[in-house]
């Protein structure tokens, strides 16, 4: 009998492993084709991107992640300080509330800024209403500009510094603070000298994130008109005709997220913080008041007024009082939306299951590096992902074509790409890693003797899983559930290249209206996506809550 329970063990174990193996093998795979590329292709369509388009490609994504990186680390670290260790008017509000920009994709805010800003926007028209002048006779910004899509990120994309600097303050010892001003250091010269450097790691691993998501973004900078990688593979892909040479510029795009990752690694070298845990005690919060208080509170509004507030407020009275939309196809989108996404997040969580609990029953170094390098996807833009993709599978299509042709005479069509199939094959390589931390940080909360209990009941690994993990660790998984279920809500990229003919999702829609100038009836696809995104910022919140304070 305990020889019998051993084999089923054992069987159990290597079945677990294999399949980890087998599906970090699968989901390397766009990556592997992007590598393959990158000595093959036409020398004449690289002769002609060098010569036109290839300067402008660079310069302008350099700039990009220059400015991103001003805009997110100026509007992240001040409020994170500020709510972490002084007290003003509001600042349990801004709290959460700083966050809530995370929720808005930065194509719809680039969307909702450019109906209000462009020359026919209310704004313009009431300076030409009140000062007379006519067009060209004043300055304003120019939002369609890559000035206009630095902002636009900068807005979104700073809370990914808030969160992890402002956690970083939170951790700091209020005993070291409290040393270096009986030593004779102002407020002012203790956050320079001591937080911001003890903060660095969280604040650059908080800037990492923001840049990563900057390289990804593909409707904010297609939409201002601004030439960077991601618009130059569709480009060369969809313009010129020419896969081999957009994968290989989807292996440069990899190559600046692989140099992004070094340089997080490279400022943390050799750099070990320490506080002692069983003496640090909640530090006291200055209270702030007069001018003092009077500033902060508007350096935390103003990330949130102009980043969520402000185009949450003119997508709600624009989807209310002005947008055309034909109900019966609204209803056909949001059910497309709401079933791919359902179904991505259901599967993402199945695979994370398996995969996190392979690593616990075999901490074998196979099978950690195929958990590890199943989790990569999420740096990969979806513009790199798509590609790899579908170069695969249109040749895989091509010869069952031809086989099928040669030996039985019909067509099967398309079977791979082009098909929701691989549409979730795309969204598993980009957000299993999401709903993977959420299954692993769950798992890692119970207790192996719990295993160990369930097994002397006579109950497999996957039996013990299934009735014992599965339930114990329910908010891991909803959590994990839900986060996926947002984050395909709102991807753009993968979705435009790999999408079936005639299939349309939210995400998608709101860029072909607002591409077509339709700004305003794009307004109620984008309020759906900004709602659905506010529920993963609602749990974020209540978590930081609970743990922080």
């Amino acid at each position: 009998m305990t020889t019998q329970t051993f084999s089923s063990t054992a069987r159990n174990i290597n079945w677990l492993s294999g399949s980890a193996v087998l599906i970090a093998s699968i989901l390397a795979l766009p990556v592997l084709v992007i590598c393959a590329f990158l000595f093959a292709g036409s020398v004449d369509v690289w002769s002609h991107l060098f010569s036109t388009v290839l300067g402008d490609y660079v310069g302008n994504s350099l700039a990009l992640l220059i400015g991103v990186s001003v805009g997110v680390l100026l509007l992240g670290v001040p409020p994170a300080w500020l709510t972490s260790v002084c007290d003003f008017p509001g600042r349990k509000i801004f709290t959460w509330a700083l966050l809530l920009p995370l929720a808005v994709p930065a194509y719809i805010i680039a969307y909702t800024y450019t109906g209000l800003l462009d020359f026919a926007g209310p704004v313009q028209s009431l300076i030409r209403n009140i000062t007379g002048l006519g067009y060209g006779e004043y300055y304003f910004f120019e939002i369609r500009s890559l000035g206009g899509a630095t902002v636009m990120l900068s807005l979104v994309l700073y809370p990914y510094v808030y969160l992890l600097s402002r956690a970083a303050f939170l951790e700091q010892s209020s005993s070291a603070l409290e040393v270096s001003r009986t030593l004779g250091y102002s407020r002012q010269k203790a956050f320079f000298k001591l937080a911001l450097p003890l903060a660095r790691p969280a604040i650059i691993a908080g800037l990492t994130l923001a840049l990563m998501e900057t390289l990804a973004d593909y409707g904010t900078v297609q939409y201002f008109g601004v030439a960077t990688f991601t618009t130059g593979i569709f480009r060369t892909f969809y313009g010129l005709g020419d896969s081999a040479a957009a994968a290989q510029l989807a292996a440069m795009l990899l190559g600046f997220v692989v140099l992004l990752i070094l340089l997080e690694k490279y400022s943390r070298r050799q750099i070990k913080y320490h506080a002692n845990n069983e003496q640090r005690k909640q530090p006291k919060l200055v209270q702030l008041s007069g001018m003092q208080a009077t500033s902060a509170f508007f350096v935390c509004l103003l990330p949130v007024l102009f980043g969520f507030l402000l185009p949450g407020g003119v997508l709600l009275n624009w989807a209310i009082t002005q947008a055309e939309f034909n109900p019966q196809d609204f209803i056909e989108l949001a059910w497309n939306s709401f079933t791919l996404a359902s179904a991505a997040a259901v599967l993402a969580v199945c695979l994370a299951l398996i995969l996190a609990y392979a690593r616990r029953m075999n901490d074998h170094k196979r099978v950690r590096t195929s958990v590890m390098v199943a989790g990569m996807g999420y740096a990969l833009p979806g513009t790199i992902i798509a590609i790899g993709i579908l170069i695969p599978m249109a040749w895989l299509d091509h010869q069952l074509i031809n086989l099928s042709s040669e030996w039985f005479g019909f067509n099967p069509g398309l079977i791979f790409s082009g098909t929701l199939f691989a549409l979730l094959f795309a969204y598993m390589v980009r957000f299993l890693a999401v709903s993977l931390g959420s299954i692993q940080t769950g798992l890692d909360k119970i207790k192996p003797s719990v295993d160990s209990a369930g097994r002397s009941l006579g109950c497999t690994p996957t039996q013990v899983l299934k009735r014992i993990h599965v339930p114990l660790m329910r908010s891991s998984v909803l959590t994990a559930l839900l986060i996926v279920f947002v984050d395909v809500l709102k991807e753009l990229p993968a979705t435009l290249i790999l999408r079936p003919f005639n299939f349309n999702t939210l995400a998608v829609r709101a860029f072909e209206l607002a591409s077509d100038e339709r700004l305003i009836d794009a307004a109620p696809a984008s309020l759906m996506i900004v709602a659905v995104g506010l529920l993963p910022v609602i749990l974020l919140s209540r978590s930081i809550a609970r743990g922080k304070e």
